[in-house]
């Protein structure tokens, strides 16, 4: 009952805080004072998903391919994209799985050859690089196993976590991408706009009284 009654009152808070709002004047004249209502809150703060009309073109497309991988560039009618950022998703995804998978693997083999018990037999028992041998005591066979084991589990491991932050960062690319094409969609790339490169001298900072060759760029304006 508790719980339900502090649901009621968080849902009443948020209606409260984003219902209209009016501002009242109580009693006239050198003592009025002015009260406050939601209402007059209205035109300042609003529900959050109202605010996407405010936002510009490029914040859009960002958030949407911050909520939806994909979404950015499709805003950005860049449909082509679309497939090139779910490709992406779908290596990193396959590379996410295989390591994870081969990681639990070896790590319970680890599990099965130190637990002291004779019935539990891992999937690399016959396998000549990894010799069963549940007790490690030293011997030859059971350091070689636990040590080969060992270094499979570790690698997979840290190509797993490796992954996954390559994952974050190509979330965060495409995101940019988004944001960035958005900006430069309506940069202006007309005829009168010219890049001049030309050959130059460029003073040497480390060397005084010295000189470079090198090449100049110039973007300019073409004027009729």
């Amino acid at each position: 009952m508790r719980l339900y009654t502090g649901i009621v009152i968080l849902l009443l808070s948020i209606l409260f805080c984003y219902a209209p709002a009016q501002a009242q004047v109580i009693t006239v004249g050198p003592d009025s004072v002015l009260v406050v209502t939601p209402d007059s809150l209205a035109d300042s703060k609003g529900f959050f998903l109202g605010r996407l009309k405010d936002l510009d073109k490029w914040e859009k497309a960002a958030l949407y391919s911050a909520v939806l991988p994909g979404a950015g560039q499709f805003y950005n009618k860049s449909y082509w994209k679309v497939p090139v950022v779910y490709a992406m998703g779908a290596v990193l995804g396959y590379f996410l799985i295989d390591n994870h998978t081969k990681f639990q693997s070896y790590r319970k083999a680890i599990i099965f050859r130190v637990d002291g018990d004779t019935t539990t037999i891992d999937e690399y028992a016959n396998n000549p690089k990894f010799p069963s041998l549940n007790a490690i005591n030293g011997t030859t066979p059971g350091s070689y196993a636990y040590n080969n084991l060992k270094a499979r589990r570790d690698y997979y491991r840290r190509n797993r976590d490796l992954t996954i932050l390559l994952s974050i960062g190509a979330h965060a690319l495409q995101i940019a991408e988004a944001y960035v094409y958005a900006h430069l969609k309506d940069f202006d790339v007309s005829d009168n706009l010219a890049l001049r490169i030309q050959p130059g001298i460029i003073p040497v900072a480390t060397i005084p009284n010295s000189l470079s060759p090198g090449l100049t760029f110039t973007l300019y304006t073409r004027t009729k």
